[in-house]
């Protein structure tokens, strides 16, 4: 079945917070990681069907939506997991923050690769406990990769807890099993919990695949915490699902009571719909999707080589957000000389990265060419 990826959807004036961040200003927002596609039409018709019903109480985890995790989880990674380690939440940045909570106790230590995408910080900062930020490692000026020797000499002893990005968002790695071993030995070595965020997994480019962490072995699986969601790869952020994969069950348990007062029990009824309708049908689309952005990355690649080349981009192996360094424009706030110019990025300031910006092309192709139009237009005028 063919979709539609090339078309245009005027989002303006329906409440999206990627939108209406420059409302009345011309400023093309490619910030916030929200594709401008439709969701899957077969997630639409999920929605029909649960909006004919009628009521929308409180509603419970259908049996019906965990048998289609669990199926999701066995058919795409081979990944064999018993539903009663589930935990639902709004989304997985509650759910990393749960995870910090439940982790030792205030004041230990969190461990966070970075730069990486800023609630990973927060949830350092909102569980009280102390940040221990490793950069990455920058290889050739342009690859990221993991600094094992950094990672050896900054955990300190009362660390209890790794914060990992699986695909990585910003810098668009699709961490090689060989990385993924290295990263589960180091944590196994430390005796630390390893939280793997991996709310990007089926974005992979050039035939990769996504290898969930836990998988590697039992003993890793046993002290990691993999968060992961739809809402990503099938564009229903708003919908404001996902899930903790927690084999420990006194960790699960500390979880659950992490989000008394926090975190509501009860999710919409229409993200569980959503979220079966996706994982029951939605493949064909999802590869379609892949192919589709797989392309905008390529158009990127080539016109930042061909118009820009102060502009660095990072090899984008996995999600639609490419991570530029702007360096070279000698912009102390390059996110802010961008819109000045009419295009909305994100600061790598608060990812941990200054002098970078974010762009997010899961966009249709005329949408991506307006924004690099606007980019080369900003790059023209620091050259004056």
């Amino acid at each position: 079945m063919p979709f539609d990826f090339d078309h245009v959807i005027d989002r303006r004036g329906t409440g999206s917070e990627k939108w209406e961040r420059y409302a009345g200003r011309d400023v093309l927002p490619m910030w916030v990681a929200d594709m401008d596609f439709a969701a899957p039409p077969c997630v639409l018709e999920a929605l029909h069907r649960r909006v004919d019903h009628g009521v929308f109480g409180y509603t419970l985890p259908p049996q019906s939506a965990i048998d289609a995790v669990v199926l999701h989880l066995l058919e795409r990674y081979h990944w064999r997991i018993d539903p009663s380690w589930i935990v639902f939440t709004p989304g997985v940045n509650r759910g990393m923050n749960l995870v910090c909570r439940a982790v030792g106790e205030r004041g230990d230590a969190v461990v966070v690769p970075s730069p990486v995408y800023p609630p990973f910080f927060g949830a350092v900062a909102n569980s009280q406990r102390r940040l221990i930020d490793v950069p990455l490692a920058r290889r050739a000026g342009e690859r990221w990769e993991l600094d094992f020797v950094a990672l050896a000499e900054r955990t300190p002893t009362d660390a209890r807890l790794l914060l990992f990005c699986h695909p990585h968002n910003p810098v668009g790695r699709a961490w090689t099993r060989a990385e993924l071993e290295q990263l589960a030995a180091f944590c196994l070595e430390r005796d630390l919990w390893l939280c793997s965020d991996e709310i990007h997994a089926g974005l992979e480019f050039d035939g990769r695949q996504h290898q969930p962490i836990a998988t590697l072995s039992p003993e890793i699986a046993a002290r990691t915490i993999t968060l992961q969601a739809p809402s990503k790869v099938f564009n229903l952020p708003g919908l404001g699902l996902a899930y903790a994969i927690v084999p420990d069950a006194d960790l699960r348990k500390r979880m659950l009571g992490a989000r008394t007062g926090l975190v509501p029990p009860d999710l919409s009824p229409l993200a569980y719909a959503a979220t079966e309708g996706a994982y029951r049908e939605g493949e064909p689309w999802r590869r379609a999707l892949v192919a589709y952005l797989q392309g905008n990355r390529d158009h990127l690649a080539a016109f930042l080589a061909r118009e820009t080349p102060e502009l660095k981009l990072a090899p984008v192996e996995a999600t639609y957000l490419a991570w530029i360094d702007a360096t070279a424009l000698g912009q102390p706030a390059p996110a802010k000389f961008f819109e000045q110019h009419g295009l909305g990025l994100n600061d790598g300031a608060g990812f941990g990265a200054p002098g970078f910006v974010r762009l997010n092309f899961g966009c249709p192709r005329a949408t991506l060419d307006e924004g690099l139009r606007r980019l080369r237009a900003a790059v023209a005028a620091s050259r004056r």
